[in-house]
């Protein structure tokens, strides 16, 4: 259960957010554990497309730009209106306000907000934490060796501070690290997913079976990544339901994709990751 939301000496603040920030309509009545929407900026509505088709894993590439953390794939100049609070922490703080605690109501697990860092990773950072602290209140968080989850977790990946976060002994984010080599370098309460290029462990596209070895090496690495608590993910992988169908089978966590709408009828259809939100 996620701790109750509070605001204490932020009410000015709060009631400035709720104005500025409308929490927006979803129509979903379930939530899906295994959806991940990848490029979720580039939708008419970032964040908002996710949720209505209930998803609980969403990402936004980031630039740190003349001092913004500014939310683009490849060009951040045109567009300094597009922020990472814009976008993202400020609606969802309004919307964990208005659903007692949590992000979708009736749903009272943490909704993981990636963030693929695509500058200088130390530099924006430091950027980050500023604003992180901001939205402290809905956010999971380490301190001193215990982990307190909230209704949004931060996952950073790309250009990932690892030793930074590392050697934080409180801090408001978590690493998204490399799959691959989740046997030897996982440190407790860094990792929260492990993530991996898709075809950087599987060639199979979808056509026919796939083959046992790769189906093997797959679920090795996802039972290696479960021991250590994180999120199995594959990136890139190809948009289609025999694949889909496959790494589910495997123990793989998020299928990630740009088909919020395909995947989330293959989902609903495979009844297997639903949950009720409201």
């Amino acid at each position: 259960m996620i701790p109750p939301f509070n605001l204490p000496l932020k009410k000015a603040w709060f009631l400035l957010m709720l104005f500025i920030f409308p929490v927006g309509v979803r129509s979903q009545t379930f939530t899906l554990a295994n959806a991940f929407a990848h490029n979720d900026y580039r939708h008419k509505r970032p964040l908002l497309d996710a949720e209505n088709n209930g998803y609980t894993h969403i990402e936004a590439d980031v630039f740190l730009h003349k001092g913004k953390l500014v939310v683009a794939h490849i060009n951040p100049y045109f567009k300094s209106k597009r922020t990472l609070e814009n976008l993202y922490l400020a609606p969802l703080f309004k919307q964990v306000a208005a659903n007692n605690g949590n992000v979708y109501e009736g749903y009272n697990k943490p909704v993981t907000l990636m963030i693929d860092i695509k500058t200088d990773a130390g530099k924006t950072y430091v950027e980050l934490k500023k604003l992180l602290e901001k939205y402290k209140p809905i956010l999971s968080s380490y301190d001193t060796g215990k982990v307190t989850m909230r209704a949004v977790t931060i996952v950073l990946s790309g250009n990932k501070p690892y030793d930074n976060v590392k050697n934080e002994k409180s801090r408001l984010a978590f690493i998204d690290e490399d799959l691959r080599k989740v046997a030897r370098d996982t440190i407790a309460n860094v990792a929260q997913m492990a993530s991996c290029k898709y075809s950087k462990l599987l060639k199979w596209k979808g056509n026919g079976t796939i083959s046992p070895r790769e189906k093997q090496r797959l679920c090795n690495y996802v039972t290696m990544a479960h021991k250590n608590g994180d999120q199995v993910r594959l990136w890139a992988s190809p948009d289609n339901k025999a694949v889909w169908k496959e790494i589910l089978s495997c123990g793989v966590d998020l299928i990630n994709t740009d088909k919020l709408v395909a995947l989330k009828d293959f989902l609903v259809s495979q009844k297997t990751s639903l949950a009720a939100s409201n």
